[in-house]
């Protein structure tokens, strides 16, 4: 067993000493032959277009979906007020927000009114033109209020 230990020690002796004496010899060492300072900024600015498009998507997401809540809001104020004899088309309008420019339609029907809002959602994301959300609400009309007869 003695033999086994002083075989190991003279061993791990001359591989020091070889390192020592031919840095070479010994394999690589622990400076580094290319610098690779800066890669991450590449990787970021590679990647970061990709980025870029994900979120102008989210953004385009929430504004179609902002567009298509005005738009049930508008029809749904426009088909109510139309019911009850009143001005749909301004009511519906009055509802939406003006920068999505809604078309608004109300006839009045002989049992119900059902009211179209259409309105333009622009877009933020420059390859698109953005798109159009249209919807419909439909409100029973209210009855012709009946006048007291006079005996």
């Amino acid at each position: 067993m003695r033999a086994l230990l002083r075989r190991r020690e003279a061993t791990l002796t001359r591989r020091r000493s070889a390192t020592a004496a031919e840095p070479d010899a010994a394999g690589p060492t622990t400076t580094r032959r290319w610098n690779d300072h800066g890669v991450s900024m590449l990787e970021f600015a590679g990647f970061l277009p990709i980025l870029l498009v994900i979120g102008m998507a989210a953004i385009q997401l929430g504004l179609i979906g902002y567009g298509i809540n005005q738009a049930g809001t508008g029809a749904r104020a426009a088909a109510r007020v139309a019911s009850q004899n009143g001005d749909g088309a301004a009511a519906g309008a009055a509802s939406v927000s003006g920068w999505l420019d809604p078309a608004v339609d109300a006839p009045k029907g002989p049992d119900t009114t059902t009211a179209t809002v259409t309105v333009r959602v622009p877009a933020v994301i420059p390859l698109f033109s953005g798109w159009t959300v249209t919807r419909h609400a439909t409100m029973p009309n209210d009855p012709e209020p009946r006048t007291p007869e006079r005996s």
